[in-house]
């Protein structure tokens, strides 16, 4: 948690925006696995601690924009809780050090908010993503579900996304973090995944370096030799001699902040020349991007730097052919790079994901229907402050490969015989995360291991 003085920096400035209204911030119950007593690990709501701080279930907040008053609604531990849980600290402590000085049982929220609706009063809260947040507000405000899900406070959506996209200099340092702890993580992986490794065993290592750490895991890790597959979080197979093993891991410090880097590197000692022609192009790719990021520069400008590359060097491997703008323009190179070139990080790996990518990604622009281009996470222009990822990468995934050469699509583009040769080679991405400057981007946190030469040493330190 940070200084008390950082909430109420924030919320003043949330009071400021809005100018007007009452803000509801519900807190995260427990969620149980199989029984009320055995739950899930706690995860607060991000928006929740950016606010509020305080890192305990049970909780909301309800901030009078008019009155400029912040009010912490739970209740204390029993002695019946203290015998299992030993002692924390009352409401109200938990208050103070977030700079609240009002607290109120947990049952005053439900007359609080009808004494408001009573006078006029609307109650502003930010769409609820999980199930008891829903039956939260179907209570509290007395409407159906479709009403409150379709009741979220665009206004309120705005002013948060504006503000929490702008990373102040105490949350860039956890975020560095964050990064640290990560990339210990992946040069664990690299030391680690030799032929006869087990996926399940270096996902296991780098969960356990993340949480040794004092925090978590960002996100779900992707541990594979299956690197094809974007979001692959089976952990089943046996490493192999040949194998390409992709890792996308990140550290969650206990201020809630993300890393979020991907790694791609051989099984075997070194990587053969197919594997090291990909590589090198996502290398490129990566590096073209980081040139290219600038404020005021559009991330999906952005993108295009990185898919232009890509694309180049598919060319190059005689995979597709073509002139590159018309290419790019009817989307060819999506069938290897599926995924947008990066989005922002911060409270949530993807922050503010919750709130709509549209409303965090997109400002003034829409989101593309076309394929891999609709997948733009960020596509807008970018500002000093925004902490973001940087990730292009190559895929090979036969079912895609198949389902385009049937429709011929992009046939004038591809060679199909050709990439149908390199279909078994997986998947390779690079991913590191960056903070906007006036200057342009600054990489956050320790280089990893990036390099094929660099990747070596590491390995070579291994058991």
């Amino acid at each position: 948690m940070f200084p008390g003085e950082v909430y109420i920096r924030r919320r003043r400035a949330l009071v400021e925006r809005l100018g007007h209204g009452l803000v509801l911030l519900p807190g995260h119950r427990e969620s149980p696995i199989n029984a009320p007593d055995n739950c899930y690990p706690f995860r607060q709501d991000s928006t929740f601690l950016y606010y509020i701080g305080v890192n305990q279930p049970g909780l909301a907040a309800l901030v009078d924009v008019d009155q400029d008053t912040t009010t912490l609604f739970g209740d204390d531990l029993t002695l019946d809780d203290i015998v299992w849980t030993g002692d924390r600290p009352t409401v109200a402590e938990r208050a103070e050090a977030a700079g609240i000085l009002r607290t109120r049982p947990w049952d005053a929220l439900r007359e609080t908010v009808a004494a408001a609706a009573g006078v006029g009063r609307d109650v502003a809260y930010l769409p609820p993503y999980r199930a008891e947040t829903v039956l939260l507000l179907i209570d509290l405000l007395q409407r159906g579900p479709e009403e409150v899900r379709r009741g979220a406070s665009a206004e309120l959506i705005r002013v948060v996304v504006h503000q929490r996209s702008a990373k102040a200099s105490e949350e860039v340092a956890e975020i560095e973090r964050a990064v640290e702890v990560s990339v210990a993580m992946h040069e664990a992986a690299m030391r680690m995944a030799r032929p006869g490794a087990s996926e399940r065993g270096i996902a296991a290592e780098v969960s356990r370096i993340a949480e040794a750490s004092g925090g978590r895991t960002a996100y779900p890790v992707i541990a594979t030799v299956e690197g094809q597959t974007l979001h692959n979080h089976t952990h089943v197979h046996t490493l192999r001699e040949g194998d390409l093993f992709l890792l996308d891991a990140g550290a969650e410090t206990d201020c809630g902040y993300a890393g979020d880097l991907t790694s791609t590197f051989p099984v075997s000692r070194d990587f053969n020349e197919r594997q090291r022609d990909v590589y090198e192009i996502v290398l490129t790719a990566y590096r073209r991007s980081i040139a290219a990021v600038a404020p005021g520069v559009s991330y999906r400008d952005v993108h295009f730097v990185a898919a232009r590359a890509i694309f180049e060097g598919m060319v190059d491997l005689g995979i597709m052919r073509g002139d590159p703008e018309e290419a790019l323009a009817a989307g060819a190179h999506a069938l290897v790079f599926p995924h947008g070139v990066g989005h922002m990080l911060g409270l949530d790996v993807h922050d503010m994901e919750s709130l709509g990518e549209d409303h965090v990604g997109y400002a003034e622009a829409r989101r593309s229907t076309q394929f891999g281009l609709r997948s733009l996470r960020l596509a807008r222009p970018l500002e000093t402050g925004f902490v973001i990822t940087i990730e292009p990468g190559i895929y090979f995934i036969p079912r895609l490969i198949a389902e385009w050469k049937a429709r011929g699509r992009c046939a004038r583009f591809i060679d199909y015989e050709a990439i149908e040769r390199w279909s078994d080679l997986g998947g390779v991405r690079n991913e590191e995360n960056f903070l906007l400057t006036d200057g342009g981007a600054r990489r956050l946190g320790p280089r990893k291991p990036q390099t094929p030469e660099e990747m070596r040493v590491v390995r070579d330190t291994g058991p």
